[in-house]
């Protein structure tokens, strides 16, 4: 999650690729981290894993940010505390979801939150058309809409794989998760109290309300693995992919968002976290062997298409100054 500042102007092309690199890579690692979560986590240790991997990284984020914590007034503390609470379900939707599915499909189908959350706002905010790129009252929003059917389409020939089956539990879920991505969006973008809080103290006090909601469940008897017996289990193997997602996934991801805002436009750095749907399906299939088969890697074509036409058209309206425009909601 970050709060995009005002775009900066590079001096050099040398200088935007010298931005560019750190931001892609943060789209890579965001990308493997379906299969790094999938590695290490069970269903019967999804909250565990949960509570390790923020754990770890939440006195970093404390210290950090300590003197802006301590000016967080109570309002802003409420927000930011409920805005955990959605953030919780999103993680406990994505990391149950990835368990029962493969990391090809929970990179791609998270992605709808691209198509998702423009749609969504336009309904709240009733500015259907202009919300869309349609500044004529009454104009049809086709592009959008053929670029959120497009998505649509496409995941679901990428759940079919080989052929047309029901959907997994885990395809599901992966679905239900965008759908939250996009209210903790919208969630953020409407709670007055967090306006003007700064990106470091509200991603601090959101994960640790989610934290503090992972260990809750963690410790109601036949939840699953408790976080010590989980944490005692880990080989190296376990603890070196629950390090990539405390340190880079979160910790290096959310830090270099901060430092790029401040050197280069929102739209540039989003563009450049959109195409971490294709670095999941890159890790799937090279690295887990996912075989998505024909109708899959047509379906994968399909969303990718759709969530790029979807995005530059919701980066249009922010250059424009209109709704639907959203930054990256990732910690």
């Amino acid at each position: 999650m970050s709060t995009l500042a005002a775009p900066a102007t590079l001096g050099t092309p040398r200088r935007a690729w010298l931005t560019d690199l750190p931001v892609l890579l943060v789209a890579v690692v965001w990308g493997a981290s379906y299969l790094a979560a999938k590695g290490v986590t069970t269903s019967h240790t999804v909250l565990a894993v949960l509570v390790l991997r923020f754990a770890l990284v939440l006195p970093v984020l404390v210290a950090a940010g300590w003197r802006r914590l301590r000016v967080l007034d109570a309002a802003q503390w409420r927000g930011a505390a409920v805005l955990g609470l959605i953030l919780a379900g999103i993680f406990l939707l994505e990391t149950y979801g990835v368990v029962h599915t493969s990391a090809t499909n929970a990179g791609l189908i998270i992605s709808l939150t691209m198509i998702f959350t423009p749609l969504a706002e336009a309904a709240v905010t009733r500015t259907f058309p202009q919300a869309l790129g349609f500044a004529r009252a009454g104009a049809m929003p086709r592009a959008f809409l053929g670029a959120a059917a497009l998505s649509v389409a496409g995941v679901v020939l990428l759940t079919q794989g080989a052929g047309f089956t029901t959907p997994s539990a885990g395809d599901l879920l992966m679905l239900l998760a965008a759908l939250a991505r996009t209210v903790h969006v919208l969630a953020m973008s409407r709670t007055k109290a967090v306006g003007s809080a700064d990106s470091l103290s509200l991603t601090t006090v959101q994960l640790g309300a989610a934290v503090a909601v992972f260990a809750l469940l963690a410790a109601v008897p036949g939840t699953g693995d408790t976080p010590w017996a989980t944490a005692l289990g880990f080989g190296p193997r376990e603890w070196a992919g629950l390090l990539f997602l405390s340190v880079f996934c979160t910790l290096f991801a959310f830090f270099v968002q901060m430092w790029a805002v401040r050197r280069t436009s929102p739209s540039r750095v989003s563009l450049l976290l959109g195409t971490e749907p294709l670095w999941a399906a890159a890790a799937g299939i090279a690295l887990a062997g996912d075989r998505p088969g024909t109708l899959g890697l047509a379906g994968a074509v399909l969303v990718l298409a759709g969530t790029t036409w979807g995005r530059r058209a919701a980066d249009r309206d922010a250059r424009q100054g209109l709704p639907g425009g959203s930054g990256s909601d990732r910690p």
